[in-house]
């Protein structure tokens, strides 16, 4: 059956849901109730112990495929923690692509200063979110001033061309 025309937000949604947790977009079918043994129906049977919710929350975030993402946006959010309040007023954490977390510090010298510790923080990173899948790290220092633009920009090789 052909998709009908323009489709709104909820009905892709609604669609793509369809498509992850099964059925065919038919109204559900009956179910016929299964007969419980009179062993189930026993308040302490095995299987009938409440699940705690959050092993319930890990259960569907693994489920879904959610961990990693997880887990990077956790590091990024507890990057004081990670690196420690001194190196994290003078540094924040722009992102993590491709197992490379990239790491924004205010000067070149900080810059410097923490490629010399990368070894260190990459170990605490591993050893506290082993699933944001960070492998190494990226220091920048602070974005350099661009010859390309602004109103006293000119074409061609512009503050460089001094001789000739």
């Amino acid at each position: 059956m052909p998709e009908p025309g323009p489709q709104t937000e909820a009905e892709r949604v609604y669609r793509h849901f369809r498509e992850i947790f099964g059925g065919d977009g038919r109204a559900p079918s009956r179910r016929r109730r299964e007969r419980r043994t009179p062993e189930a129906e026993l308040p302490f049977a095995p299987g009938r112990d409440p699940r705690a919710l959050g092993d319930a929350l890990d259960a569907l975030t693994t489920q879904l495929g959610w961990t990693a993402p997880l887990a990077r946006h956790e590091l990024l959010a507890s990057w004081p923690e990670v690196a420690g309040a001194e190196i994290a007023k003078h540094s924040e954490p722009v992102g993590i692509e491709g197992g490379m977390m990239t790491v924004r510090c205010e000067s070149t010298a900080w810059a410097t200063q923490l490629r010399l510790m990368r070894t260190e923080l990459v170990s605490r990173v591993v050893d506290r979110f082993p699933d944001s899948g960070v492998e190494s790290m990226r220091f920048q220092g602070p974005d350099a001033p661009s010859w390309k633009r602004g109103p006293r920009s000119v074409p061609g090789r512009g503050p460089r061309d001094t001789y000739g």
